[in-house]
């Protein structure tokens, strides 16, 4: 059986253009939605799965942090990838034939610039793959789709303008999950991502920080969500550079464990080097 990662939405999309760079030895496997990704893990038609977590533009990607703690998986990895957004259309077209072009609701104010100065209207597709598979079918020079350049391939389209979007830094987060977990794995830059939920006490959340600091441990990413839609459940995400082993990452977790009713270790895996 040929060895599958699991990505949620169309061939074509970005996620699958992770798959291709983080794990190009692996067979990409699309699924309708994150929890689908998961459970094609846990059901053996895929032995890893890639999630993003965050975007540089539009910050967290919505249900990851709820999905993550209760999935059953643990991070081996990190990837970031550059998203690009292109203007892709059935061949023989140009420009100036586009009228409309078709993406996700995030994608589109992202090259809006690009889209007002050649009088483009943007519509809103339920995935950027997706809008590039339905302009291949459509067949209709006036409207195309702005998407990656490995769905243009993949759908036969033409690319009629290259990397549009407004920022030059936008980039996406992904997570490579896996069943087990290899704790005596090592790189020089590692990272080690938990959550957790504080105790009922006053301070809670400063004090339980104040490990961290006090034992130099750098802490690059800490948000907060609510638990079950409940105004007084709240729990953290949080990424720190280090491995849980290193003396000071031991001491600022066992602080950490002082002050929280529940605290779960998500991954320990070596930096992107994009972090560098």
């Amino acid at each position: 059986m040929t060895d599958r990662i699991a990505f949620q939405g169309e061939p074509g999309a970005y996620s699958h253009e992770a798959c291709r760079e983080a794990r190009p030895e692996l067979e990409p496997l699309p699924c309708a939605t994150f929890e689908d990704v998961i459970e094609a893990v846990h059901g053996g038609a895929a032995t890893q799965a890639m999630l993003p977590i965050e975007n540089s533009t539009y910050g967290r990607v919505a249900d990851i942090h709820r999905l993550l703690p209760e999935s059953g998986l643990h991070i081996v990895d990190e990837a970031f990838v550059r998203v690009h957004i292109n203007l892709l259309a059935v061949p023989g077209t140009s420009v100036s034939d586009v009228k409309e072009a078709y993406s996700h609701l995030v994608l589109l104010p992202q090259c809006s610039r690009f889209l007002r100065d050649h009088d483009i209207h943007g519509r809103v597709s339920p995935d950027n793959a997706r809008a590039a598979r339905d302009v291949a079918e459509w067949g209709d020079r006036s409207k195309a789709a702005l998407a990656s350049e490995l769905a243009g391939e993949i759908y036969g389209l033409d690319m009629l303008a290259r990397h549009i979007e407004d920022s030059d830094s936008n980039t996406t987060r992904f997570l490579v999950m896996a069943p087990e977990v290899d704790l005596n794995r090592r790189a020089d830059h590692m990272m080690t991502t938990f959550v957790f939920r504080v105790r009922n006490i006053p301070a809670a959340l400063y004090k339980a920080m104040g490990g961290f600091a006090t034992n130099g441990v750098n802490m690059t990413k800490l948000e907060s969500y609510m638990v079950d839609g409940s105004f007084t459940a709240t729990q953290f995400y949080a990424d720190i550079e280090g491995h849980p082993d290193d003396r000071n990452v031991r001491l600022a977790l066992e602080e950490l464990s002082y002050f929280t009713s529940v605290l779960k270790v998500l991954g320990t895996y070596p930096a992107d080097h994009a972090r560098d």
